[in-house]
């Protein structure tokens, strides 16, 4: 009898993007802050030895991974994957939500409604979000059945991964908190998925 083998998910949020005016940055291509060496190094320390490493494309992940690098975890190099990006705000993006809402933005009211389903504009809906990541998911399981994969990643992607092992609406999964360098741990067995930690922050 053949049995597939648990294939362990390790994904991390993308250091913090320095930003006072907390804009929506959706999937643009902003630089990180890794400046905090102690954190590096106890992620350093938790995440697994030789990793499939996956990350998204946008300069913070990339950052996030040197970061790790320079906290002395050997890494291969990445497979980029685009359907793994955060969640595109279209127009709204590079603003803030204060902003639109003393703007009187006509397609605010709309979205607050249903932020799961409601579409922004120009962007694409956190629902679809959920369904390209699951697509993503599902073929480097297989690819890389029994390994460690190592996502690099955004709070969205990551809030999707957690809908699709728990199946749950992509609406309770924006209920889920996902700090910049938290680590959330899926792992991905023949029955079911088993979540094994969810927002881990070290220190």
């Amino acid at each position: 009898m053949t049995t597939t083998p648990t294939t362990r998910w390790w994904w991390l949020r993308h250091a913090p993007v320095p930003d006072p005016e907390a804009r929506i940055t959706g999937q643009l291509d902003l630089p990180c802050d890794i400046s905090d060496t102690t954190w590096f190094a106890l992620l350093a320390q938790r995440l697994p030895r030789n990793p499939v490493l996956v990350e998204s494309g946008l300069i913070r992940c990339r950052q996030t991974i040197g970061g790790l690098e320079a906290a002395g975890m050997a890494l291969p190099p990445a497979l980029v994957e685009p359907t793994l990006a955060e969640q595109n705000f279209g127009r709204w993006q590079g603003r803030s939500w204060n902003v639109l809402t003393a703007a009187r933005d006509p397609d605010l009211p709309a979205f607050w409604q249903s932020p799961a389903t409601a579409l922004p504009p120009g962007g694409e809906s956190f629902a679809a979000v959920v369904e390209r990541v699951a697509a993503t998911i599902g073929r480097l399981t297989a690819d890389h059945a029994g390994r460690d994969i190592l996502a690099v990643a955004h709070a969205g992607t990551i809030r999707a991964a957690l809908a699709i092992a728990l199946d749950i609406t992509p609406a309770t999964a924006l209920a889920f908190t996902v700090e910049p360098l938290s680590l959330t741990r899926l792992d991905a067995t023949a029955a079911a998925w088993r979540v094994q930690g969810v927002n881990w922050l070290p220190g």
